[in-house]
């Protein structure tokens, strides 16, 4: 966690959260896998194929944060494993409690 109490690949903006994280297709199921230095983990059961990783990766998250699935958008690195998303309608504490 860093000093303001958030790990380091959480942070507050305006009206929610972004998280950075790094995603690792085709698990067995879809996880949280830990810190991985400035990134959060993610282990996804889809391919990166069609979207399907980017899409079951947000369907994981909002499950997990408890928002709706629109409030999850990826912002950055759809094309890649890492990857930032915005996550509206959230505090930056909910969201760490719920990624913990």
């Amino acid at each position: 966690m860093t000093m303001g109490g958030l790990p380091p690949y959480l942070h507050g903006v305006d009206g929610g959260v972004r998280l950075q994280v790094k995603v690792v297709p085709r698990a067995s199921h879809s996880e949280l896998g830990g810190a991985l230095g400035d990134r959060l983990k993610v282990r996804i059961a889809a391919p990166p194929v069609d979207s399907a990783a980017n899409e079951e990766l947000a369907r994981y998250l909002a499950r997990r944060l408890g928002v709706n699935r629109a409030a999850v958008v990826i912002v950055r690195g759809r094309a890649s494993r890492n990857k930032t998303l915005a996550i509206h309608g959230l505090s930056p504490e909910q969201a760490a409690l719920a990624l913990a």
